[in-house]
Order: structure tokens, then C-alpha cells, then sequence
């Protein structure tokens, strides 16, 4: 689905949302239900409907909104009373936008004869009421002004959009675009280009100067996925100053009267006005429109997973009783089963499934606090914030990401001025890049920073006890780097507000290992530092090999496994109290499992795995062959188990541990 598709989507389901929304408070403002509430809400959702398909190119129905907008606006300020004309004709204006909104849809080009007719009906409105106003100004005694517009209050407006939104971009756009309809904008923090860009984080600050008054501010600067986190007036504003008319004869009107329902219109509209066709909307209330979208708790989607699994786990035990018995009938009827379980699992891991963007966005605001607070130019690149991971791996990948994020800032990124010594550029370069290899996701965080230095983790790796001066000595670049997943351990000499908050790389570690990932450390010494995160796309539903150690099944991602090799007793060597052996040119390590299956006999069955480059074998009975299982966790009352990553059920009703090749290598 190209960008465009996805920007039309979500444009056709928001404006349906505030289409609704001006449908139903029209019906609460006839039916005399709490106008004031009501006509906030129409004003407010025209205005946001203008704006959002302005910034799309629909200008037939961004004129129709605007002239929409314009009679909400007198309405409100008591300049209009609600007749039943006007509301027929608001109706009206709604249903054209229904088609509008059924024709983007479809991909379809708009047509403006229908919404041309209906903006000179509402200008007749507006003007009519424009120009009554104007007689009574004639009549009122001169604006005495003390300066030019320059002299209005100034008010400081801060906004939020929400951080889910797939749009900030766009919503940032409409919220400047509508600010300047009532007033001028006088500058914004940060800068406008940024915040049309959707680099703001998840709020930015503008400051208006506007004669509209707060109320009207408040409108504009809140909607859908928009907030208004506060709203303050400069006492430095200036403010345009004008003599009290003459009071007219008789009561005075409240700034804005309970609008009442009139039975016919007024004397003084035009007569296209009192002649505004009904049978459009009795047409439109018999046409029936297909939903294609609808909002799930995330509650029932997991119940709904669950019993997906549930079937996963019969269909084995199916399998198993049509082979037992080899009815014929029954394996038809089972391939028919078999298929249907199929789509709907995939079609419900699809569902599951969330692009990381919906994490990825809140990290601008991360790079830019933690480059304010060390006085480093940073700047941050996000790629592939499309592709897709289950929504229960990414609740658990936001803090490592997060943590990886500001080290690279606090930690690799130099200063300005030690950058430009070593005849790098002043501003830092961090990227956050995801993309799909084969069945895995990778998320990549990197930095062209100072680099890790390996002399100073030999240092510290002797401080720290946790190698010898002659280990050290030995040790490969690759093992140095490991130390940082230890615990406790760092290369910075001070502790600060945002290195020193507890959580180290051996959280980060852990934590991406209990979603079954892996994470590796590239770095060079003036250059920078890559952390690469291999993930699975989701943990729920694995293809796994089914083996035999000492009598007992358990399971083997298939990920994990290279080969299955036969070898000769002979082959194996004894390196001290461990075992490997010579295969494809490789010295491999060989693990019995003894600690977790019990003393096995003697057998010449080898599993090669892999994980994260590295490989080991293990020695097993028999291998039973491959079988797509679901994957359950350990319940609170076993724990965590090394070496054991969750248990399945096959068809056969046995509970069969799925080994951890993480931990094991």
C-alpha cells in the first residue's frame, strides 16, 4: 500500500469520525439538548474537517466546511439563531460531504456541483447576517484604536498530538493552519519546518497573537489525536482598546443566547435559503453504507488468540487420530479443517501485528532532551518504521530501545568541539533503522560516534574482577565488547541524570532474550557503534523439531537449528571437562543436557544450533520431525528456568518444554 493509500485511509476514517460527530450534536441542537455544548462540538469538527482536507487537496469539500464554519461561527458569537431552515440546510451540507467521503474512498475524483450550490446558500446566511450587522455599526459611535493588530494579546498555546498518531505530521500542519485563521502566529518552538516535519516530539509551543479571545483558541488548538496541554496570555501583549457604544433601546443580548428552533425562517434570509430541498435527506436515509472499520479492545483480540491456539493444538491431536486409524473420510474432513485453522491463525497474527512506528515516534523527543542536556548537535534519522511486529513483543521492546537510544546519544556522540578536532562534521548522526531478513525483524540503533574503546574495557574488566590482567591479555574484540552486557559494568566516568538510572545493558540483554531475540555490538574506535536486535515477528505460534533426550521429548525452534549430523563416538574429543568435536571445519561444543533430561545412553545423534553466529551441538536420542506448535509461558508458580524458554502441547496431550538456544549458547 503505497503512502498516499494509507494518508486517503486514515483521512476517510477520521472524517467520518467528526462527519458523525456534526450529524448527531446538529440533531441535539434541534431537539433543544445543551446547545452551547453542541454547537462547540460542530464548530470544532467543521474546523478540523476543513483543515484536514485542505492539507489532502479536496478543495470542494474544504469550501463547503468553510462556508459550514462560518455559520457555526455566528451562531455561536449570537449573531445567528437556529431556524428550522438552517438546520435542514446543515443537513443537507453533511450528506454532500457523506458522498465526498464515499468517493475518496473509492478513489474516486469529487464532484462540486452539489457543494457549490449549497456554499451560496450558506454565504447567503452569513452575509445576510454580515450586513445587519454592519447597519447597527454604522449607527455606533467610531473604533477608537490604540495601535495596529500588533497591539492584540499574545497568547502561548502548548500542544500535544497523540503519540499512536500515524499523522503528527499532517495533525501538526492543521493545528498552524487553523491557528492562523483567527490570528498570527508570532513564532513556535520549534521551529515551524520541524514541526511540519513531525520532529517535535509529542508536543511543541506557539505563540499567537489573536483578538478571538481564549475560548476560540481552545477550539481550534484541540481535536482528534490534538490536545491543548496549557494556554497563557503575555502580559507584554498589547491589546486594541474601543469605546462603549451607545446602548440601544431595550434589553441587551447575552454574547451567546440559547439558540431556539424556529419553525419557518426569518423574514430577512433569501428566499433560496427558505426553499432548501428536504428530499436530499430522505434519500440519503435510505441508502445503507458498508462498515470497513470498527475498534477491538486488545483484551478480546488476546482471547481471540487463545482460542486460536487452542485450535492449533487440536489440529494436532487430529492428525495423530487419523493416522492411528486411517479413515479415509476423516482425513478429507481433517485437510479441510487443516486449511481453515491456517488462514485463521494467519489472519489473526496479521491482526496482531503493529508497525514500529508506533514506538518509533516517541524517540525525537528522547535525542533531542539528551542532546540539550550534554550541549551536543545531534541529528536523528528513523528508517522502516513500517514493518510490522506482534503487539506483545512490542510492549516490551519501547524501554530497551529507549535505553539503547540515549546511550548512543549520551555516550557515543561527542561534543561539538572534540567532533570537529577530529575533523568530523558538528552535528552527530544517530539512526534507528528496522527492515525484515528472512523470519526475522532487525532493529538496528546506530551512532557515528567516538567508537568503544577495547583498552578501556580491559581496564575496567581488571577493576571490576571480572577477567584476570593474563584473560585480558587473550581476550578477542568481540569478548571485550560482551562485557558490557555485564552487570553493573560501564565505560563512563561519571554518572549522570541520564547515564546513572539503574538499568544497564545486561537489562537490555535480558530483556530482548525473553522475547526470544538476540543482540550483538559492532564498534570501531573513532568511527562508531551499531546494536543490532534480531527479533522474531511473533512469539506465539513456532515451527519447531520434536527430539528424544533420554527418553523425554522436548522442543527445538527451527530457527535455531542448522542440521542434524550422525558422527562416530570416536570423533568426539575431551577438552578438559568438556566435549566438542571437529564438523564442516568448525570445532563445536557438545552438550548432553544431562542436568536437565538425566544421564542418556550413549548415542551418535547430533543437533547443530545456532544463535547470534555462534553454534554448539547437542546429543539427542531420535529426532521425530518438524511440527508447528503454540508456545505458552511458564506460570508464575515454576518460574523461570534456564535453558527453558516455555513449554507446548502437542496433539497428543503431553506437556513438552521448548529449549532456550540463547541461554544454552
Amino acid at each position: 500500500m503505497s503512502d498516499e493509500e494509507v494518508y486517503r485511509k486514515l483521512f476517510v476514517e477520521e472524517s467520518r469520525e467528526n462527519h458523525e460527530n456534526i450529524v448527531s450534536n446538529l440533531l441535539a441542537l434541534e431537539s433543544g439538548e445543551d446547545h452551547q455544548a453542541a454547537i462547540d462540538e460542530i464548530f470544532r469538527s467543521a474546523h478540523t474537517l476543513k483543515g484536514m482536507s485542505a492539507s489532502m487537496g479536496f478543495d470542494a469539500m474544504e469550501h463547503l466546511c468553510h462556508s459550514m464554519e462560518d455559520v457555526f461561527s455566528l451562531i455561536r458569537n449570537g449573531q445567528q439563531e437556529v431556524t428550522a431552515a438552517l438546520i435542514d440546510l446543515l443537513l443537507n451540507c453533511t450528506d454532500v460531504i457523506e458522498d465526498m467521503l464515499d468517493a475518496i474512498e473509492a478513489g474516486e475524483p469529487l464532484s462540486d456541483e452539489q457543494s457549490a450550490q449549497l456554499v451560496q446558500e450558506l454565504r447567503a446566511f452569513a452575509e445576510d447576517k454580515s450586513t445587519a450587522g454592519q447597519e447597527v455599526s454604522n449607527e455606533a459611535p467610531p473604533v477608537e484604536q490604540a495601535g495596529g493588530a500588533d497591539e492584540c494579546p499574545i497568547y502561548t498555546l502548548s500542544i500535544a498530538v497523540d503519540p499512536a498518531s500515524t499523522m503528527k505530521d499532517v495533525k501538526a500542519m492543521l493545528v498552524l493552519q487553523n491557528l492562523e485563521e483567527i490570528g498570527t502566529i508570532v513564532s513556535t518552538t520549534p521551529s515551524r519546518e520541524l514541526i511540519e516535519d513531525g520532529k517535535f516530539g509529542d508536543s511543541f509551543e506557539v505563540q499567537v497573537a489573536c483578538e478571538a479571545g481564549e475560548d476560540a483558541l481552545r477550539t481550534v488548538a484541540s481535536g482528534t489525536e490534538i490536545s491543548l496541554l496549557s494556554l497563557t496570555q503575555s502580559p507584554a501583549g498589547g491589546v486594541v482598546k474601543e469605546s462603549s457604544p451607545s446602548p440601544a433601546p431595550g434589553p441587551a443580548p447575552s454574547p451567546v443566547p440559547a439558540p431556539q428552533v424556529k419553525p419557518q425562517a426569518e423574514p430577512n434570509v433569501k428566499p433560496q435559503t427558505e426553499s432548501a430541498p428536504p428530499q436530499h435527506r430522505s434519500a440519503k436515509s435510505e441508502k445503507s453504507r458498508e462498515i470497513k472499520n470498527i475498534r477491538v479492545d486488545i483484551q478480546r483480540l488476546d482471547r481471540m488468540m487463545n482460542l486460536v491456539e487452542d485450535l492449533v493444538i487440536n489440529r494436532g491431536r487430529l492428525e495423530q487420530i487419523a493416522r492411528k486409524y486411517n479413515i479415509k473420510e476423516f482425513d478429507e474432513a481433517l485437510n479441510m479443517i487443516g486449511r481453515s485453522v491456517s488462514d485463521l491463525q494467519n489472519l489473526m497474527m496479521g491482526i496482531r501485528m503493529m508497525p514500529l512506528e508506533r514506538i518509533f515516534n516517541r524517540f525525537p523527543r528522547v535525542v533531542r532532551d539528551v542532546a540539550n542536556h550534554d550541549k551536543k548537535e545531534v541529528e536523528f534519522i528513523i528508517e522502516g518504521g513500517e514493518t510490522e511486529l506482534d503487539r506483545s513483543i512490542m510492549d516490551g521492546l519501547a524501554d530497551p530501545l529507549l535505553h539503547l537510544i540515549r546511550n548512543a546519544v549520551n555516550h557515543g556522540i561527542e561534543t561539538p568541539e572534540i567532533r570537529e578536532a577530529n575533523g568530523k562534521s558538528r552535528t552527530g548522526l544517530v539512526r534507528l533503522t528496522a527492515y525484515r531478513d528472512k523470519d526475522n525483524v532487525v532493529i538496528e540503533v546506530e551512532d557515528d560516534g567516538a567508537g568503544i574503546d577495547p583498552e578501556k574495557l580491559r581496564r575496567r574488566a581488571v577493576e571490576k574482577g571480572l577477567m584476570t590482567s593474563e584473560a585480558v591479555s587473550a581476550a578477542t574484540r568481540d569478548d571485550l565488547i560482551n562485557l558490557l552486557f555485564e552487570p553493573g559494568f560501564s565505560t563512563a566516568e561519571t554518572i549522570t541524570d541520564i547515564s546513572g538510572r539503574g538499568v544497564g545493558l545486561d537489562v537490555v540483554k535480558k530483556t530482548i532474550e525473553s522475547l526470544k531475540g538476540t543482540i550483538k555490538i559492532e564498534s570501531e574506535l573513532g568511527k562508531g557503534t551499531k546494536f543490532e536486535l534480531v527479533l522474531p515477528p511473533t512469539m506465539a505460534i513456532i515451527d519447531v523439531m520434536m527430539v528424544r533426550i533420554n527418553g523425554m521429548r522436548c522442543a527445538i525452534p527451527i530457527s535455531n537449528v542448522v542440521e542434524v549430523a550422525q558422527i562416530r563416538m570416536e570423533a568426539i574429543h575431551q577438552i578438559g571437562n568438556s566435549e566438542a568435536i571437529l564438523l564442516r571445519d568448525q570445532i563445536l561444543p557438545i552438550y548432553r543436557l544431562e542436568d536437565m533430561f538425566g544421564r542418556a545412553p550413549k548415542s551418535d545423534t547430533l543437533v547443530v544450533l545456532q544463535n547470534n553466529g555462534k553454534k554448539c551441538c547437542i546429543v539427542v536420542d531420535t529426532v521425530d520431525g518438524k511440527q508447528e506448535v503454540v508456545v505458552k509461558p511458564l506460570s508464575a508458580l515454576a518460574g523461570n528456568c534456564r535453558g527453558i524458554s516455555g513449554i507446548t502441547i502437542p496433539g497428543d496431550g503431553d506437556v513438552v518444554p521448548v529449549l532456550d538456544v540463547n541461554t544454552m549458547i
